[in-house]
């Protein structure tokens, strides 16, 4: 297996840009010789800032959101254009916070990765289900339809630019943690899906990133999971030092 682990930090709604500075600063420090993939996602307002500070460094500059369309009068929304001319590399789409709080669909999900794609941007895709369909017995069929809604109209060769990130919406900000059993359960479950839309291959290649209550304590036992390659932090991501022990475990 030559999967790469990929960590990321969800700064969310976090930091001036003073105090974004000095978290990718740090973080540049810290992560030099570390040999995973690293991105960080600050929020829109500092990504101007935090891009020159990480530019050249192992790094990717992240975006945690993007507007469904390219550009016109869509007030209060961001375009790929205008995070392509801010240097970002790589953009969230999906995430759980987004679906629930936000009410972005299923559709309107995978119109913006279509976009993203379409920009040469790479994309992380995030899938998850509630405590109440977890209970329900139903945390695989809602992955693996959030799986198949994104990637809706994808052919293969698209996959190379897509990472999945599966989040139980009940462990994101909770302190709870999908055990690393249960979170692997679901992440085999999402590349059964991939192998059968694209072939084995695809399947193998795929990064799938664990998003929730990720921290120093629990990320050893996680990545040591056949089938977990990283993972997408919140909380634990706006400390230098406890980024840093996540990213380089």
């Amino acid at each position: 297996m030559s999967r790469i682990y990929y960590i990321a930090g969800n700064w969310k709604m976090h930091k001036t840009r003073a105090e974004a500075a000095d978290l990718a600063r740090a973080l540049r420090t810290q992560l030099q010789d570390g040999v995973h993939k690293y991105l960080v996602a600050p929020s829109f307002s500092a990504l101007e800032t935090v891009g020159p500070l990480i530019s050249g460094s192992n790094i990717r500059l992240g975006a945690q959101n993007v507007a469904v369309e390219e550009q016109g009068a869509h007030t209060g929304e961001v375009s790929v254009l205008q995070l392509k001319d801010l240097g970002v590399q790589t953009i969230i789409v999906g995430h759980s916070e987004r679906r629930h709080v936000y009410k972005e669909e299923d559709a309107l999900i995978n119109k913006k990765l279509r976009l993203a794609l379409k920009h040469g941007f790479e994309v992380i895709l995030c899938v998850g289900e509630t405590l109440e369909e977890r209970e329900a017995g139903q945390a695989e069929v809602v992955c693996e339809s959030q799986t198949l809604w994104g990637l809706a109209g994808l052919g293969a060769t698209d996959l190379a630019n897509i990472v999945i990130a599966y989040e139980p919406v009940w462990a994101i900000g909770t302190g709870k943690t999908a055990t690393p059993e249960d979170a692997d359960a679901i992440h085999a479950s999402i590349r059964k899906v991939i192998g059968r839309l694209y072939g084995t291959s695809a399947a193998e290649q795929l990064i799938i990133q664990y998003g929730g209550s990720v921290k120093p304590e629990n990320v050893k036992a996680l990545m040591a999971k056949e089938n977990i390659d990283g993972a997408l932090v919140g909380g634990a991501s706006l400390k230098a030092e406890t980024f840093a022990a996540i990213a380089k475990f």
